[in-house]
């Protein structure tokens, strides 16, 4: 029997449901082959893909990055919140861009993905990001070529090959809306209003879903279950956060409305868009995600903060403007252990999701305290690497954090041994 279509869809009346990679998609013309493909899918099938997340207020790094370097170092208290996932990821430090003093002390959030000199200065121009220099190559064999997303308004770390930056998308309805919802615009609408009542798209593609389901064996219709119950969760996610807010009407002079009400919330924005990447990926969406988590100036909803973000970043050494930083990192931090937790548990042939996908967290600010733009806090997750260590490069002479793009573009199967500042095509230790 051919194996089904990578691009199958559950379809129903303005919904095209894509589905997640199965072991009946895998190549094979006999059961035997079939079984081989299956347990050698991660490892040689399953496609790359790649999330970047910076957070442009920095990290505290004495919570962060360990004394110990190698693989016998000790959790500090950031990294106790993702110890489930050790071995799935590496601590690096001592990695920056140089040359990046700027028009002001955030100015190198523009260059984190680009490595630019000079970030904001006259005369300044922005070069291409490392994921839209992916997208350029896979770009159309997905869907969406990438997503670029964003924690407040319309700023992201994506930039075109001219060095104009793509507008973030920030609401979570939209995203939604974009990977699961199809038809004219009265169609569109009245899914919206379905999911606003909390009926989900399940009872619109039920029928199909069913002929599906006789086609296929007993792994994948557990695989099916799975998927459609992190759809169903996800839709009871946004309705609570009172995302399904009617969109405005076509030739009307209206603001969107925000997904989430407290505009300060940025912690909450976060999750939901967290939530929403696992299904983005297992679906061969796209490949490709960026994620800018930039605060405001604004306290956020965490119980015992009582200080906006922005200051306890500049903390000058304040006990409690620390302690209350350390509040929202700590949450943060939460959120991204949940994230890989949801990576981890999308089985995919012989392996999960978090397997073929290569997730860079951190700052484009080593010390936020003081602008500080070297010695970047970096977690590289997933991706098949040679994870569970510190890697720690020198402190006063940094690495260039371009010769990692350079590997991670190579993992893309970017056909490059150079980008931006690489003085290399590798970081010792990862492989």
């Amino acid at each position: 029997m051919n194996p089904l279509s990578r691009r199958a869809f559950l379809r129903g009346t303005g919904v095209s449901l894509a589905l997640p990679f199965l072991d009946a998609m895998w190549p094979a013309h006999s059961a035997r082959a079939q079984a081989a493909a299956s347990a050698a899918a991660s490892s040689t099938t399953a496609p790359k893909r790649m999330i970047t997340i910076c957070n442009s207020l920095g990290l505290y790094t004495p919570d962060l990055i360990p004394t110990e370097t190698g693989r016998a170092y000790s959790d500090t208290p950031y990294l106790s919140l993702l110890k489930q996932h050790r071995d799935q990821y590496t601590i690096l430090s001592g990695l920056s861009h140089p040359d990046q003093a700027g028009r002001d002390g955030h100015a190198s959030e523009l260059t984190w993905l680009t490595a630019a000199k000079h970030p904001g200065l006259g005369g300044f121009r922005n070069t291409i990001s490392i994921d839209q220099l992916v997208a350029e190559k896979i770009g159309f064999e997905t869907r969406y070529p990438s997503l670029v997303l964003g924690t407040n308004y319309t700023s992201s770390q994506s930039y075109t090959r001219g060095g104009v930056m793509i507008p973030g998308e920030s609401r979570p309805s939209k995203i939604f809306a974009k990977l699961f919802l199809n038809g004219s615009p009265g169609e569109v609408h009245g899914q919206m209003r379905k999911l606003k009542e909390g009926r989900s798209i399940m009872d619109t593609v039920r029928e199909d879903a069913k002929r599906f389901a006789s086609r296929i064996g007993h792994a994948d219709r557990e695989k099916l279950d799975e998927y459609f119950t992190s759809v169903r969760e996800m839709e009871q996610r946004l309705h609570k956060a009172e995302d399904w807010v009617q969109k405005p009407k076509p030739n009307v002079d209206a603001s969107a409305p925000q997904d989430i009400a407290n505009e300060a919330d940025t912690i909450g924005r976060m999750q939901l868009l967290f939530d929403l990447l696992p299904l983005a990926l297992q679906t061969d969406s796209t490949r490709l995600v960026t994620l800018l988590i930039s605060q405001r100036g604004d306290v956020p909803p965490v119980p015992g903060v009582t200080i906006d973000h922005h200051n306890l970043s500049h903390h000058g050494q304040d006990p409690e403007k620390i302690d209350q930083l350390r509040l929202i990192e700590r949450a943060e931090f939460n959120a991204f252990n949940t994230l890989l937790t949801n990576l981890k548990a999308k089985k995919e042939g012989n392996g999960n999701l978090l397997d073929n996908t290569m997730v860079l967290f951190g700052s484009n600010l080593g010390n936020a305290n003081s602008h500080d733009f070297r010695n970047l806090p970096l977690i590289l997750a997933g991706g098949g690497f040679q994870h569970g260590q510190h890697l720690a490069f020198d402190q006063k002479n940094n690495t260039p954090l371009s010769n990692l793009f350079v590997q991670m573009l190579q993992h893309m199967g970017m056909e490059t041994d150079q980008f931006g500042s690489s003085t290399s095509t590798s970081i010792p230790g990862l492989i």
